[in-house]
């Protein structure tokens, strides 16, 4: 079954230390997940973080893909929409 990825928005941001946005999207029709960062590679490319909460000083994650196929899927939408969405302001 193929990942299904609909509805991405993505909010760029003035970059600070490699941000350079914000990503929502909707998987598989039944979850939103949000405030995703966008970062940049020192190399060229992105990459994702997941957010996170602090609690009793550790870091708890709110949501993250847990395989592989997912991360890429999700990856691949996200950084093919930033880059139609910055290159618009060009």
């Amino acid at each position: 079954m193929k990942n299904r990825i609909s509805e991405i928005q993505i909010t760029p941001i003035k970059p600070i230390d490699g941000l350079v946005g914000f990503a929502s999207l909707v998987f598989d029709d039944s979850f939103y997940l949000g405030a995703i960062g966008i970062f940049t590679r020192p190399h060229g490319g992105f990459r994702l973080t997941y957010p996170t909460r602090k609690s009793l000083n550790k870091k708890l994650h709110v949501f993250h893909p847990i395989n592989k196929e997912v991360a890429n899927d999700i990856e691949k939408a996200i950084t093919t929409k930033f880059e139609e969405v910055t290159n618009s302001y060009t």
